[in-house]
């Protein structure tokens, strides 16, 4: 097994993506791409063709760990034949041009969608480069907690992070420090691993960029930026209740203390600080200008790439600064540490994105567009919008969520385009970004960190905890159905 500071390296932009994918649907000002053509094709070969085509593709990317594929692979066919079927139909049909409008704004979005996460997973690399993670993760070392308060700590950081990072890269952060603590412990880093996921997914639940269903939702126009703060509660419900129940399951003993050094990269502070500018400056493009927020995440990649320049046209002079002042204080470990010193590079930074996310994104987005120009996307909404009360619907497409990943479910709804009210906007941000949480692979953090923590955090440790996460699932919706009864 890969050491876990070189697993969370691996996963980082992954996560990133992930979570950012949202955020390229607030670029939608509109979902027209996936809204039906005028051919209903529900009925037709042509159509269950597709969604049987679909529903392998997505059984084949839910089976990823087991057959070792990677996940752009079907969903890249699937989408290339969707789009094949529909556009035949349209030929014979005599309206060609209907068929390519639709798929050519449906790439358009996709191509927001690139260029915005790019930037982002290039942002991520850069500071893990710079070794910020490794950095927070040698300081969690060093305090020597005991194991509950490790719980706590790691379970309330988690929260905390991912209201800003993103889920899997947070839950990979706190696995890499109970893993590193709590070595040989199995049970406990079990525990502490279920207690990391609820809290990262929880914690993204609340914050427009914390999870992928609130970038979409807020990118999509149903609720405002600061409208997403009405979810903190209910959040930290979610995530208190089955946390307070584990913790009456930890012995409170003390780990052996660890001692670990980690000296940030030059610049690393700064890279922080032009990310938050980038963020702000993405969100301004969208609610002052009206303009994508992939227009300021470019921006805030050309800023990276000035300051990656001047990196590398005054490191000769740093490095030489720094030899003369290790020197004079006799530090000769830090002296030999600057021998391996290398330039950044940025470039190097944007090869390491997670393509294969990018791509399957890709096949996701024109799968669901392709499905819902046929008129599936409106045929759901009639049955499941039309015929329950929307309260139940949003509370069941969470569990479903924990079986299918919240980001075609969350898709497909925002495509459906309910008529809801705030209240329930929100309420289905929280199903969907909290109810990956009852399995291990419901979320893309569950699934990380069974990767991670091979053989210790299993599907069947996480199972066990399944009622007190369920508790708190229902506890949030709870939560929020009374504090927020006034949006309904």
């Amino acid at each position: 097994m890969k050491p876990p500071n070189v697993l969370v390296t691996r996963h980082l932009a992954r996560r990133v993506a992930w979570l950012l994918l949202a955020c390229s649907l607030f670029l939608l000002p509109s979902l027209s791409y996936a809204a039906a053509g005028p051919l209903d094709l529900t009925l037709t070969l042509t159509g269950i063709s597709s969604v049987v085509i679909f529903v392998l593709a997505y059984a084949l990317v839910m089976s990823e760990e087991l057959l070792h594929m990677r996940k752009s692979k079907p969903v890249l066919v699937a989408a290339g034949l969707i789009w094949a079927l529909v556009a035949w139909v349209y030929v014979q049909a005599g309206m060609p041009e209907e068929a390519e409008t639709a798929f050519r704004e449906t790439l358009l979005e996709y191509a927001e969608l690139l260029l915005f996460l790019l930037v982002a997973m290039t942002y991520i690399n850069a500071m893990e480069e710079r070794r910020v993670f490794d950095a927070l993760r040698s300081w969690l070392v060093r305090k020597g907690f005991s194991y509950r308060s490790l719980f706590w700590i790691t379970g309330v950081m988690a929260f905390g992070i991912s209201s800003i990072a993103n889920n899997m890269t947070t839950a990979m952060l706190m696995c890499a420090v109970v893993l590193k603590v709590a070595e040989g412990d199995n049970k406990f880093i079990g525990l502490c691993c279920v207690n990391v996921v609820v809290a990262s997914n929880a914690g993204g639940a609340f914050s427009p960029f914390g999870d992928i269903t609130t970038l979409m939702v807020w990118q999509a126009g149903q609720v405002p930026f600061e409208g997403f703060f009405a979810l903190l509660i209910p959040a930290i419900v979610n995530f208190m209740v089955p946390a307070v129940i584990m913790n009456f399951f930890i012995a409170n003993r003390q780990p052996a203390a660890l001692q670990e050094n980690v000296w940030l990269k030059r610049g690393a502070r700064r890279i922080i600080v032009l990310f938050l500018i980038t963020v702000a400056i993405s969100v301004l493009c969208h609610s002052i200008l009206y303009l994508p927020p992939a227009m300021g995440m470019m921006f805030g990649l050309g800023l990276l790439q000035f300051f990656g320049y001047y990196l590398r046209r005054s490191l000769p002079r740093s490095l030489e600064r720094k030899r003369e002042r290790y020197s004079r204080r006799g530090d000769w470990k830090k002296l030999e540490q600057l021998g391996s010193v290398v330039p950044f590079d940025i470039f190097s930074r944007i090869a390491r994105s997670e393509w294969d996310t990018l791509l399957f994104f890709y096949g996701v987005v024109m799968c669901v567009g392709g499905l819902g120009f046929m008129g599936y996307l409106s045929l759901l909404s009639e049955t499941l919008y039309g015929s329950w009360n929307p309260v139940w619907a949003n509370v069941v497409l969470g569990l479903i969520s924990a079986v299918v990943d919240n980001i075609p479910v969350m898709f497909a709804v925002l495509s459906m385009a309910p008529d809801m009210s705030e209240g329930n906007w929100l309420l289905v941000t929280l199903t969907a970004g909290v109810g990956g949480s009852l399995l291990s692979m419901g979320s893309a953090a569950g699934v990380a960190l069974m990767g991670q923590a091979r053989g210790i955090y299993t599907f069947a440790v996480h199972l066990r905890w399944m009622p007190a996460i369920l508790l708190g699932y229902a506890a949030s919706i709870a939560t929020h159905l009374w504090i927020n009864a006034s949006m309904f």
